[in-house]
């Protein structure tokens, strides 16, 4: 979290974040006051660092440190490389999965994902976009949330979704998908819906970006270490922690309406069941 935000950070906040960096054990044994004596700044800058992680107190900053702390360097993320052998290929990419599957997990912001499931509940229209591999994100949560009898819509294309969202209203959910967080077109489209009134959802990687900045409820996956070469695994990872917090919105909204969504699933198994028995042998 506080790599991948690092950037990002005023000089006070900076410095708290890189004396945690370099001195975790000690970190997690000191106060507020005496971490913002230790780090040259103030225990102001380590609760507003806090803030910016998204994190309620200096407590649960501690408690993250701990965990990490407790983590084997064996359960990191690996890159494939030329001339790997079947089983590392296993190993490794089993391995980056549950990685960022748990990291995401760690990082749920439960406030903002009980925002989210209410706002999805309550739309009239939903419409997911994404570009590029977030675009087969926006796809699955589509055919997810249409088990939910939702007018529900997924673009990939920004001419397209731009007339859709042209059109919506305070009731209506527009649901942004990029890792980076600062894909152009997903950023325009956000910024239409918002202009428009409607409910604004990001799904973005951890940390502040201008997609996440815009939406009214924002939502993180893990920021997993996607390098550029030479396989991208650490793309794959990403995916699979998208496709996991879209699972997690759907289970979410079907649990707080199950009687209503069982009959909607009674339906589409009936519909289904109707197609098969035409079906010949």
């Amino acid at each position: 979290m506080l790599n991948e935000i690092m950037h990002k950070l005023p000089p006070s906040e900076k410095k708290v974040a890189e004396f945690i960096i370099n001195n975790p054990h000690s970190a997690i044994s000191l106060t507020a006051a005496r971490l913002g004596e230790e780090s040259r700044t103030s225990s102001a800058a380590v609760i507003r660092l806090c803030k910016s992680l998204g994190l309620t107190g200096f407590p649960d900053l501690k408690l993250r440190i701990s965990g990490d702390l407790q983590k084997s360097p064996a359960i990191q993320y690996s890159n494939i490389e030329p001339g790997e052998t079947q089983q590392a290929i296993v190993g490794k990419l089993t391995n980056n999965a549950l990685q960022a599957l748990k990291e995401t997990s760690e990082l749920v912001n439960y406030e903002a994902l009980a925002q989210a499931v209410e706002a999805l509940q309550k739309a009239d229209k939903i419409h997911f976009f994404g570009v590029g591999a977030s675009g087969i994100i926006a796809q699955d949560a589509q055919q997810k949330f249409l088990r939910m009898n939702k007018a529900v819509s997924s673009f990939t294309d920004i001419h397209n979704a731009a007339m859709y969202v042209a059109n919506v209203g305070e009731n209506d959910v527009v649901f942004g998908i990029s890792f980076s967080g600062e894909t152009f077109e997903t950023l325009k489209i956000m910024q239409l819906a918002k202009e428009r009134g409607a409910k604004t959802i990001s799904l973005t990687r951890y940390g502040n970006s201008s997609i996440a900045d815009t939406a009214s409820i924002p939502l993180f996956i893990s920021a997993t270490r996607e390098v550029p070469a030479p396989f991208r695994s650490g793309a794959t990872s990403s995916r699979l922690a998208q496709l996991h917090l879209i699972d997690i919105l759907f289970v979410s909204v079907v649990t707080d309406q199950y009687e209503t969504a069982s009959e909607y699933l009674k339906e589409i198994k009936a519909a289904m069941d109707f197609f098969k028995k035409g079906q010949k042998l």
